[in-house]
């Protein structure tokens, strides 16, 4: 398995961040992060602010885990507001996600992770929605194959798919590969990932929601204080676009994060 520190470098880029890193040093660990701007698959959960996250995991021996992790957000509120209060929510400034999972390495070289993830937004929802939207709250299955610094990752939503409604089968393919330096403290990483919609929103248009996105990015381990820093661009449609906002265009992002 990969150890505390490269886990760590790697979620400080953004790159496999889904899941935060736990410690092999002991079952309990607990992390947190300041990010210039929360990337989420290449989309920006806070209109392009900084965002501080943290979170709490427990790790067994066998490989199976289970934590919560959170982020201040903005992009319900930012919704709502555009829409009139239409969609979206209000007072919705808190991503809280709880998972859990089972993870191990096998033949030398490999690794996998399968397990679950539920993404909760509270806060305020209007009483009627505009048409075609739900709750963001959503429930997400995934698996993971890797081998040495090259992973491969598939996450099934299923059910409503953060705020769109009948969107069950909804995926996102995450193919990353994160490469240490050796007695350098750097860790170079590279990705792309493509979030399909099912339903409605499927398919291509001003409208649609599926779309690619594409990462490079260094990190540095400052005994033991991880700084990050990253290229993200995607190709999503104008619907990405809040209150003239461009949630998914290119954009440089900075990062500092510690495990303790």
């Amino acid at each position: 398995m990969l150890s505390k520190k490269k886990l760590l470098a790697l979620a400080c880029l953004g790159i496999c961040a889904e899941l935060p890193a736990y410690a092999e040093e002991g079952p309990f660990s607990a992390n947190v992060s300041l990010t210039s701007n929360y990337l989420y698959r290449g989309i920006s959960q806070t209109g392009g602010k900084p965002a501080l996250q943290g979170g709490f995991d427990y790790a067994h021996s066998s490989g199976f885990y289970v934590g919560a992790w959170g982020s201040s957000i903005s992009w319900l509120g930012d919704t709502y507001t555009a829409s009139g209060g239409t969609a979206g929510a209000n007072n919705a400034g808190l991503e809280l996600d709880t998972y859990f999972g089972f993870k191990n390495s096998f033949a030398t070289d490999f690794n996998y992770d399968v397990g679950f993830l539920r993404y909760n937004y509270p806060g305020s929802y209007p009483a009627t929605f505009a048409a075609g939207a739900a709750k963001a709250d959503t429930n997400e299955v995934y698996g993971l194959i890797g081998w040495k610094w090259i992973s491969l990752k598939y996450s099934y939503s299923l059910g409503n798919t953060f705020g769109v409604a009948d969107a069950r089968g909804t995926d996102y393919i995450d193919l990353s590969a994160n490469y240490p330096i050796e007695d350098t403290g750097l860790t170079l990483g590279a990705h792309y990932g493509r979030q399909d919609y099912k339903g409605q929103y499927a398919g291509s248009g001003p409208t649609a929601l599926s779309y690619d996105d594409y990462k490079l990015g260094v990190s540095k381990d400052f005994s033991g204080y991880v700084v990050g820093v990253a290229y993200s661009k995607t190709n999503a449609a104008a619907a990405y676009t809040v209150l003239g906002k461009n949630l998914g265009k290119g954009v440089v992002v900075a990062s500092i994060a510690r495990t303790f």
